[in-house]
């Protein structure tokens, strides 16, 4: 792959002295995910960038989104630039890979898709990234992909590896200063959801284990595999700009959710949690803030 395209959002300075990378793989993992912790920093003045690994090709699009788009890939960029200009993120830096699909399908096997591309191609183009943004925050999803999503799996690998082989001049030479942030972040679904969730499906006479759009997501599976919780984010004050970028997302529900889904996020909304995988996390961390210990320093 060639250098990743970048794409200026919101106008913010790249001054300041706070920077934060979230490495997600598709659109719409960035508003769904952890928006309201991305939203909340951007507002304290944090420049925030996002890192998008596909364009979300494979997935189902109802045709009456794809109105003036010529393919899916098109709308679901699109839209994520619409939920990055909300969210107040300063760039959008798109890697270019294909959208793999979920476990089993065909497209995990794309000679274009991330689930096939060399780790090390991956993760070369994300420390050129980090060398270029200089963050002391990087986030990214948990080691399972939060759902076993090949995507998810495969960008995560490659930000850790990136994460440490930044600041490393023998690791992925690229002739730019080497740059160690200082801390490393998985999102992780809340446990309280995660568990209301599977106790209660039952009971409605849904199957725990075929959860989701297409019954391919196993959410018994998912919570035998549940990572630490060390980061809290309280993001409420910024809930409604979520709620915002999210809609931007129409072609994917627009994080709309009805029912049962809609009650136990109010139950649980109002904090995004995450694990630190960097520095190593001593037993009942509880953080509020993920930069919380962190040195800055402006970009001269």
């Amino acid at each position: 792959m060639g250098r990743p395209f970048s794409e200026e959002v919101s106008g913010v300075s790249q001054q300041r002295d706070r920077r934060l990378l979230a490495v997600q793989a598709h659109p719409d993992d960035e508003s769904f995910g952890l928006g309201g912790t991305l939203a909340l920093y951007a507002q304290r003045g944090v420049d925030v960038h996002l890192t998008c690994a596909t364009r979300g090709e494979a997935g189902d699009v109802s045709p009456e989104f794809l109105q003036n788009y010529n393919d899916i890939g098109m709308l679901r960029v699109d839209e994520l630039r619409c939920a990055a200009s909300i969210l107040g993120l300063a760039d959008i830096h798109l890697l270019g890979y294909r959208d793999s699909g979920m476990p089993g399908s065909p497209n995990n096997q794309h000679p274009e898709a991330l689930a096939v591309a060399p780790l090390d191609e991956v993760a070369a183009t994300i420390t050129t990234l980090i060398r270029q943004i200089r963050p002391q925050v990087v986030i990214t999803h948990n080691p399972i992909g939060g759902y076993h999503h090949p995507d998810h799996i495969a960008i995560h690998n490659a930000t850790v590896e990136a994460f440490y082989a930044a600041g490393n001049s023998m690791r992925y030479p690229d002739g730019l200063p080497t740059f160690q942030p200082q801390k490393l972040y998985y999102h992780v679904i809340s446990h309280r959801f995660l568990r209301l969730l599977v106790f209660l499906l039952p009971i409605l006479g849904r199957d725990p284990r075929r959860w989701g759009r297409n019954a391919d997501i196993d959410l018994i599976d998912i919570t035998s595999q549940l990572y630490p919780v060390h980061a809290r984010i309280d993001f409420r004050s910024v809930a409604e700009v979520k709620r915002k970028a999210a809609a931007c997302h129409r072609s994917q529900g627009g994080g709309q959710t009805a029912g049962i889904i809609a009650w136990l996020r109010r139950l649980t909304t109002g904090r995004e949690t995450f694990m630190r995988a960097y520095p190593p996390a001593p037993k009942r961390l509880r953080e509020v803030d993920l930069f919380e210990g962190v040195k800055t320093d402006p970009i001269a």
